[in-house]
C-alpha cells in the first residue's frame, strides 16, 4: 500500500546550499509527497530564492534546529502524512535514497535512515559510526572506537543494515512511531537533538541505517566552533549521557576533553586558551554545571 512522505528541510542562511538539495530531492526515482522548508529566520535572500522552486516554505525566527524540526514535524501530524523525511540544508541524497528507505520502512522498523557521506570521498563518513557493545550503547572501550568507513561498515552490518542512525541527514521515519514518542523537543535549541530522538524513537521500534542509501554532504571535520556551539555540545551532550547512556560519568569526562580537542584543531590554541584561562572561563563550567543538572532550554541566542 502507498505511504505518503513529507520531505522536510530545515535551513538557515545557506541559500546555495539549500537550493542544490531541493534539486536532488525533485529528482528521485520515489519523489516525495511534498517538500516543506522550514527557514529559520535567514536573511541572504532564501525566501526570496524559493519563491519558484514549488515548495510549501514555513518561515520563523531562528530558534534552532530543533525547533526546525519540530515545526515541520508539525506540519506533517496535522496533514496526516505517513512519514517524515528529514535533512538539513547543506546535504543532498542520492538518486535512489528515498526509494531504498521506504523499501525497509516496513514491519517493526521505524526509522531507515541513509549513511552521510562526504561528497568530496563518499567512502568516507562525514559522522563516523559508532562500534555498539551488548546492550546497544556506542561502545567506549573498544579500540577503534568508530567506523569511518563505508567498506568497514560493510563488515558490521547484517543484510545491509546497521542498527544506528545519524538523524536528520536522510532519516525517513513513521508518523506512527511519532504519535508514541512525540515530536522532536525543540529546547535542546542546537546540538544533540538528534541523538535525543535517535533514543525516543527506539523506544518504539528498530532504528537502522540502510548501507546502500547515500546521503552526500560537506566535510564538517574543520568547520571552527563558536562559544554557543560549545557551549551546547557540552550542556546537551551531559544531559543525554544522564538520560540514556550506561557509564554516564566516564561519557561526560570524555565528552569535555573531546570538544576541547575538537576546537583545538578547529579553532586553534589561542582560542582554546581563551576558554580555559581567558575571559570565556567561565562557559565550559557553566555548560557542565547546567548539564549535571538537566536543564534542557535556550540560554542564549547562537
Amino acid at each position: 500500500m502507498p505511504i505518503s512522505i513529507l520531505a522536510i528541510v530545515v535551513t538557515h542562511n545557506r541559500k546555495e546550499l539549500l537550493l542544490r538539495c531541493l534539486g536532488h530531492l525533485k529528482n528521485q526515482k520515489r519523489l516525495p509527497d511534498e517538500i516543506v522548508v522550514i527557514d529559520n529566520g535567514s536573511s541572504d535572500g532564501t525566501l526570496i530564492a524559493l519563491q519558484n522552486q514549488d515548495v510549501t516554505v514555513i518561515t520563523q525566527e531562528n530558534v534552532g534546529s530543533a525547533g526546525g524540526w519540530y515545526r515541520g514535524i508539525q506540519y506533517a501530524l496535522d496533514r496526516d502524512f505517513d512519514a517524515v523525511w528529514l535533512m538539513d540544508d547543506d546535504g543532498y541524497p542520492d538518486v535512489g535514497a528515498l526509494e531504498l528507505l521506504q523499501l525497509h520502512l516496513t514491519g517493526t522498523v521505524v526509522c531507515a535512515s541513509s549513511v552521510v557521506v562526504r561528497e568530496d570521498q563518499p567512502e568516507r563518513f562525514v559522522f563516523p559510526f559508532p562500534i555498539l557493545d551488548d546492550q546497544g550503547f556506542p561502545s567506549i572501550f573498544t579500540i577503534p572506537r568508530k567506523i569511518p568507513f563505508v567498506k568497514r561498515l560493510e563488515d558490521y552490518a547484517i543484510k545491509g543494515v546497521y542498527p544506528f542512525a545519524h538523524f536528520f541527514n536522510g532519516a525517513l521515519i513513521k508518523i506512527d512511531a511519532v504519535k508514541k514518542v512525540g515530536n522532536v523537543n525543540r529546547d535542546y535549541f542546537m546540538f544533540r537533538d538528534e541523538v535525543d530522538y535517535y533514543f525516543r524513537l527506539r523506544k518504539a521500534g528498530d532504528v537502522i541505517s540502510v548501507i546502500e542509501a547515500r546521503h552526500f554532504h560537506p566535510d564538517v571535520s574543520k568547520r571552527p566552533y563558536t562559544a554557543p556551539k560549545i557551549y551546547y555540545f557540552i550542556k546537551n551532550t551531559l544531559i543525554l549521557n544522564h538520560r540514556y547512556m550506561n557509564r554516564s560519568g566516564l561519557r561526560n569526562v570524555l565528552a569535555v576533553l573531546a570538544v576541547l580537542a575538537r576546537t583545538l584543531r578547529r579553532n586553534g590554541v589561542w582560542f582554546v586558551m581563551e576558554y580555559i584561562f581567558g575571559k570565556q572561563r567561565y562557559l565550559v563550567p557553566t555548560a557542565v554545571i547546567r548539564g549535571l543538572k538537566g536543564v534542557v532550554a535556550k540560554d542564549f541566542d547562537a
